[in-house]
């Protein structure tokens, strides 16, 4: 029977390249999907760093965003 993976969330705050808060969903320690606010843009950006990414997880990180 396989192990339930580790979920976890990282709230990162970045200056340099881009300048805003972001936050991350890791999987297994994996960086799988990333909302990040852009102040010096004034966007907001989803990355998917996985093609699948599960509907729940997704929507909770953006609830975590917001």
């Amino acid at each position: 029977m396989a192990a339930e993976p580790k979920i976890t969330w990282m709230i990162a705050s970045e200056v340099g390249d881009r300048d805003g808060i972001g936050v991350q969903l890791l999987i297994d320690g994996d960086l799988v999907l990333e909302i990040f606010r852009d102040d010096t843009k004034r966007s907001r950006e989803v990355t998917l760093h996985r093609v699948e990414v599960p509907l729940e997880l997704s929507e909770q990180t953006v609830a975590m965003f917001k």
